[in-house]
């Protein structure tokens, strides 16, 4: 598989009159920022006019729909339809970056990899196809100024990218792939020795080892092919022959977490929830949960 040639395509996508718009009025900001990664990445700029801050408010709302955060900027909050910080508080005790080569797959904006530099990795790279999540990424870094890479390309590139990673995160990604052990296989092939990765699913609430396979939708997601039990997960794990399965937390998806704010074009979870019983999906299966696992070659 030649990157380079997929490189210059997504790079091509990229350069949709909106788009360049957003970097030319990005390269009309030149401030300098304190930034802190507190559960909001908080950026502060120095010495900044008005005419600089409508411009960031007027980038920021070309930007929407913002989905994983939230993000502030001067007053200006970003009020994301997730709370990421939920997610990232679960693992963050179970961390150790220091000096690692960190992989995000499935990275959205980059708010996950933000939070990861307090964590002093040696590289991170992320791996998102999304054009327009690869914009709100420009938008922040250009405040943060982090050295973060940005790979236009998804999971089944990772095989075939320039190094292996010491630490992969893969959030949210593997009900979307209509063959999870082949993603789990190709996780695995891209770890350095002693390798370790963190995985999250939506997942059902029962025993047994199976997966549920929604006919059209769950939650109103469409493209979701299996939502497994954890014992199904761990066969998935062990069968791309990871070891030393870790279940690190699970949890209810909950109003807190994901819900519909002003930064979203759309539905959330409110809508995606039968209006009679929130224990059920609008189609009437059981209601999204989460489990956060490790796994080690």
């Amino acid at each position: 598989m030649n990157l380079n040639s997929i490189r210059e395509a997504k790079q091509k996508e990229l350069k949709t009159a909106k788009h360049l718009e957003i970097l030319a009025l990005l390269d009309e900001i030149n401030a300098e920022c304190e930034v802190s990664f507190n559960d909001t990445i908080s950026i502060k700029t120095l010495n900044t006019t008005n005419d600089v801050s409508n411009k960031i408010e007027k980038i920021a709302k070309m930007l929407k729909p913002w989905r994983k955060g939230p993000f502030s900027i001067d007053e200006l909050f970003i009020d994301t339809e997730w709370q990421s910080f939920i997610k990232f508080n679960l693992l963050k005790p179970h961390l150790n970056l220091d000096g690692k080569i960190v992989a995000d797959v499935g990275c959205n904006n980059g708010y996950y990899m933000f939070k990861m530099l307090d964590f002093n990795p040696k590289k991170i790279v992320g791996f998102d196809p999304s054009t327009h999540t690869a914009m709100q990424f420009k938008f922040i870094n250009h405040f943060v100024k982090s050295n973060i890479t940005y790979e236009l390309l998804g999971v089944e590139h990772l095989p075939y990218f320039e190094h292996k990673f010491d630490t992969i995160f893969c959030l949210g990604v593997i009900y979307h792939r209509s063959d999870p052990i082949k993603m789990l296989k190709d996780i695995k092939s891209s770890l350095n020795a002693n390798g370790e990765a963190y995985i999250d699913t939506m997942y059902i609430d029962m025993d047994g080892e199976f997966a549920l396979t929604p006919k059209n939708t769950y939650s109103k997601i469409p493209n979701i092919y299996f939502v497994p039990t954890i014992q199904a997960l761990q066969n998935w794990c062990e069968r791309a022959k990871f070891k030393d399965f870790q279940i690190l937390a699970t949890k209810d998806t909950d109003l807190d977490e994901q819900r519909k704010t002003e930064w979203i074009d759309g539905h959330s979870l409110e809508q995606f929830l039968n209006p009679n019983d929130s224990s059920k999906t609008i189609e009437g299966y059981a209601a999204p949960k989460r489990v956060y696992v490790k796994v080690k070659i």
